[in-house]
């Protein structure tokens, strides 16, 4: 898996980013629970790792993360490589900065059997996968989400909580490698320009894919 091209395997997992509203929960899944059910928008910094099933590092990338409620999203990567990721509610659209090359597909078709489904706000995690949670010693609070289906791009999942909210991610995928995610500077339920989830692509750039506008 390479920052250099669409990072599908993130957006098997940026829907479950959490916030202050969660605290009230007992534990991870039902701050979970509530997330899904309250938060509309979305901001973080993140700082993405990316490990062999023997945990050695394969790559490492920062950047930025903005989500509104319904359907819309951006995720920006700012080192070692620029790439956006924009979706508008109908398309996601992958930008290859060095490439100079846009590849756009239709987000329900991108999106299905995903985490991201619960993008709609009228799915709870349970629906779809299997939820516990899992103890752990190192501070924080664990959920672990397994698909109850045998074809997910994915084989568990788990996120992070503590008093201030979601801090970590961790999914393993098919090729048992792992994607790790650490945020900060989180902002939730704040105000987000409407033009952010708009995508137009610079000119001289090369679009292609299944949906092209």
């Amino acid at each position: 898996m390479s920052v250099k091209s669409p990072v599908y395997s993130i957006i098997a997992m940026i829907w479950f980013l959490a916030s202050s509203a969660t605290m009230a929960a007992d534990n991870a899944s039902d701050k979970l629970a509530v997330f899904v059910q309250s938060v509309v928008t979305f901001q973080a910094k993140f700082e993405q790792t990316v490990l062999s099933a023997q945990g050695d590092i394969i790559e490492e990338a920062r950047g930025q993360f903005l989500l509104e409620r319904p359907g819309r999203f951006r995720w920006d990567y700012f080192e070692p490589y620029p790439q956006h990721i924009v979706a508008d509610g109908e398309r996601i659209w992958f930008y290859d900065v060095d490439l100079e090359q846009v590849t756009v597909k239709s987000q329900q078709e991108a999106l299905t059997d995903t985490p991201a489904t619960l993008l709609s706000g009228d799915m709870l995690p349970e629906e779809k996968y299997h939820v516990r949670d899992v103890p752990s010693d190192d501070g924080y609070q664990w959920v672990e989400l397994v698909p109850k289906q045998a074809e997910s791009s994915f084989q568990v999942v788990r996120f992070a909580f503590d008093d201030d909210g979601l801090k970590r991610m961790v999914m393993q995928d098919n090729f048992d490698q792992f994607t790790r995610l650490i945020f900060s500077d989180v902002i939730e339920n704040d105000e987000i320009a409407q033009d952010t989830f708009i995508f137009t692509a610079p000119e001289g750039v090369d679009v292609v894919g299944d949906v092209v506008p």
